[in-house]
């Protein structure tokens, strides 16, 4: 959350460091959709006649080492949720920051008699990390983690503290504008943990959800923008348009897409016809969606792989739980409330194209199959007591 070169450093370290010690290599079983991606991307590499230029995809097969590591060196649950708290810390840390570079462009735009919104959608707050999407991924990812933490872990000195970080996340994923984590992605993930800790609480929301939008005219026209959009400030007709794109290069090449990286490289030559040029303001070097960015780059197949993998996380968590986890709880529900906010989020970002947001992920399924051994651990223990 600070660095992903510093990141990957000490994640090769820690990579070498499993292979010199004699503790066993462990592997979530997940190995055989991740082994039909990885195949699935190289095979649309070597077939989009440009291969070298498809190499960075190829490269960040290397952050899928963090679930090897984890789950190899992790032993229990207490290891996990230093980790999440530890998350919330530095997250903490990094949107406090994020407060005072709001506070920064809101003085900015007054110095300049520029209307705010217009001023500030374009160049949003973004802590420590250079983009707000992947700021707000990371803010997404440790707050569930934390909520969870909180809803259902047992009782100790550091609740106090999670909820103060979690006020500060919630308050800067708020003012991030990024519409599909705070208006989709963390309400999914929260509207999931709520349900299963107090029910009744669910009824709250959008009276909560209400107040929030009416405490700050800004967020009340950031939320209107989804119907009635400022013209190329916001992302809606962008979003129209690669999403139109993407389907045109799927149609085209519905089995092994266009290749890693070629939906950036090709994207001008696959625009819909009707569509008026120059194009709208926007990133047009992905699709803004991870379902059709997959399918587009390197196929349906390979597509299907990468959502096997999470549904196969996602139902283990599930039967977890339904085999009357107890400690174990946070961590499955955390990760059930991750699973399905990157999974909403998805259809407007293409959130795991992003390292730093990905590690992170990947972190959460580790952790989710550490808790899930841990609930075999006390399934044994039960069985030993009544043996």
């Amino acid at each position: 959350m600070f660095s992903i070169a510093v990141s990957q450093i000490l994640l090769a370290l820690a990579f070498a460091s499993l292979l010199m010690s004699s503790a066993p290599m462990r592997f979530p079983p997940i190995k055989l959709p991740l082994a039909i991606f990885f195949a699935g991307t190289l095979t649309s590499l070597l077939l989009s006649g440009d291969p070298r230029y498809g190499t960075p995809q190829i490269r960040k097969f290397y952050v899928y080492l963090i679930v090897l590591v984890v789950y190899s060196t992790f032993r229990n649950l207490a290891q996990v949720r230093l980790i999440v708290l530890s998350w919330a810390g530095v997250a903490a840390i990094s949107a406090t920051r994020s407060l005072f570079q709001f506070l920064q462009k809101y003085q900015e735009a007054r110095e300049l008699h520029q209307d705010f919104y217009s001023y500030y959608v374009g160049e949003r707050i973004t802590g420590f990390m250079s983009h707000w999407m992947t700021f707000g991924g990371e803010e997404m990812i440790v707050l569930l983690m934390l909520s969870a933490y909180l809803m259902f872990a047992s009782r100790d000195r550091w609740k106090v503290a999670g909820l103060l970080c979690g006020a500060i996340l919630l308050t800067s994923l708020v003012l991030g504008f990024t519409r599909s984590i705070f208006l989709l992605g963390v309400p999914i993930g929260l509207l999931y943990l709520l349900w299963f800790w107090h029910r009744w609480l669910v009824l709250l929301v959008p009276a909560v959800a209400a107040i929030a939008m009416l405490a700050f005219a800004p967020v009340r026209e950031r939320v209107s923008s989804i119907l009635q959009p400022h013209g190329e400030t916001d992302s809606n007709m962008h979003r129209v348009i690669t999403r139109r794109t993407g389907l045109a290069m799927i149609k085209a090449h519905p089995i092994f897409g266009l290749g890693p990286e070629q939906v950036k490289a090709q994207f001008d030559k696959w625009v819909p016809a009707d569509v008026p040029r120059p194009l709208p303001d926007g990133w047009y070097g992905h699709l803004h969606n991870i379902y059709l960015q997959y399918a587009a780059e390197r196929g349906i197949p390979t597509m299907l792989a990468m959502l096997w993998l999470i549904g196969k996380v996602l139902f283990d968590c599930v039967r977890g739980l339904r085999r009357g986890a107890r400690e174990s709880r946070f961590v499955l529900h955390g990760a059930i409330a991750v699973i399905l906010a990157i999974l909403a989020e998805g259809f407007f970002e293409y959130n795991l194209g992003d390292s730093e947001v990905l590690t992170m992920f990947l972190c959460v399924v580790a952790f989710a199959y550490v808790a899930l051994g841990h609930t075999a651990s006390e399934d044994l223990g039960v069985a030993a007591q009544r043996a």
